[in-house]
């Protein structure tokens, strides 16, 4: 099998039994998307979605949370992964937002990586979900479950699997793939026990191949 042929088959496979696929972060407005991927790193969608909760009630807009102080922001985050870390990233890119961005998310993936708490992966998602470019943020599932299929090959990096993946995906559904791996790798390609006997790719799976 050519990776042309698996590639096609796999986007066949999703198009069919997942059309629709989004990101499951509760979000009202670019600046809560923005706020929520940032703190999803190493944290889990559930428990962010349940932060931000009380979080927007407090800073509804990039100007609250640029007002804000650390400590503050703080105190509703706290139960996430690295709380410290995120908090200063949080008021600094709001800050930076309202100040240099007259409070207008950037649709650019250079311009996005300026704020702080925003790396490759959450400004592509930024620009994939809000703006809908055909950028592919490679997370942890991304990573694993194009590996264990076979859509990427030898990739080290995130960088890697993300320019494989961009490479045989068409560009039109690039965000939509985006979310078919994420969703994938949450709930049937699991890190530690992937559930194959429920998975509809093993036909064409290099990992399911070599058990």
């Amino acid at each position: 099998m050519t990776k042309k042929e698996r590639y096609q088959l796999v986007i066949d496979y999703f198009t069919e039994h997942m059309p629709v696929a989004e990101t499951e972060l509760d979000y009202r407005t670019p600046y809560e998307l923005l706020v929520s991927v940032i703190l999803s790193a190493q944290c889990t969608d559930k428990r962010v979605n349940i932060i931000t909760k009380e979080l927007f009630k407090s800073f509804p807009t990039e100007n609250e949370l640029a007002a804000a102080e650390v400590e503050d922001i703080f105190g509703f985050i706290r139960s996430c992964s690295y709380p410290n870390n995120k908090a200063k990233h949080l008021r600094g890119m709001a800050n930076m937002l309202v100040t240099e961005f007259n409070g207008v998310i950037p649709s650019d993936i250079k311009e996005l990586q300026k704020l702080p708490g925003v790396g490759r992966k959450t400004a592509n998602v930024i620009a994939s979900v809000i703006f809908d470019k055909p950028a592919m943020a490679v997370d942890t599932h991304v990573f694993r479950v194009s590996a264990r299929i076979g859509l990427t090959t030898n990739s080290k990096t995130p960088l890697e699997t993300e320019r494989q993946l961009v490479k045989h995906i068409p560009e039109d559904i690039i965000p939509l793939a985006h979310h078919w791996l994420i969703l994938h790798g949450r709930y049937v390609c699991k890190a530690r026990k992937p559930m194959c006997e429920e998975c509809g790719l093993t036909e064409f799976c290099k990992y399911f191949s070599k058990l």
